[in-house]
């Protein structure tokens, strides 16, 4: 029997200078999403049919060894990265090798997100505010208090962290951002325009 990929890693960008702020850093994109978001731009790692070959862990940490002089950081992205079961013991391998660790998530998982907080495995957060919260239904069919207690951890974390929205007109409008600032308020908070989906 095959043993199965500890992390499901579904491609690596190998240097971004606009992922994370200020530092040159690789992004790992990971497979499985509990969100459906009509303009997402990662499709393949979000539909099961259509996932493709994942990398293995081993390959993804020798690289970043070799790279360790010229990349400062790491992203961990999606897909939601949250829903890895062994992303706390995948994100200590990166940080024993001396990398800061950036987070991208939906929010979905507090309970994680507290664990990376508490054993200091990552340095920046990145959380995505769909929508004010009656329209959060059309891409999340869980639980609410989830988002909201995400967006509290993070807030009171004292970890460098945004906030960001990707506007997309069919489904958002003004009224919504201005919503959705007053509950990030305090906090650094973008806006994404729509944009062309794309494969990593």
């Amino acid at each position: 029997m095959q043993k199965r990929n500890k992390m499901l890693i579904g491609g690596i960008q190998k240097i971004s200078l606009i992922d994370y702020p200020a530092i040159p850093a690789a992004v790992i994109f990971t497979q499985g999403c509990n969100m459906r978001c009509a303009y997402c731009h990662n499709p393949q790692l979000v539909y099961p049919d259509l996932f493709e070959t994942t990398f293995k862990e081993k390959e993804i940490l020798a690289f970043l060894k070799k790279r360790q002089h010229l990349l400062k950081g790491v992203v961990i992205t999606g897909g939601e990265p949250t829903l890895q079961k062994d992303l706390c013991d995948f994100t200590k391998k990166i940080k024993d090798s001396n990398f800061l660790v950036k987070l991208d998530t939906n929010g979905t998982n507090p309970e994680i997100l507290q664990e990376l907080i508490s054993a200091k495995l990552i340095d920046f957060i990145a959380m995505d505010i769909k929508s004010p919260a009656e329209k959060y239904k059309l891409f999340f069919k869980g639980d609410l208090n989830l988002i909201v207690q995400s967006l509290h951890i993070i807030k009171s974390s004292g970890i460098p962290h945004l906030f960001r929205t990707t506007y997309d007109m069919n489904i958002l409008n003004e009224r919504d951002l201005d919503e959705i600032k007053v509950v990030v308020s305090n906090s650094e908070y973008i806006v994404q325009e729509r944009i062309k989906k794309i494969k990593c």
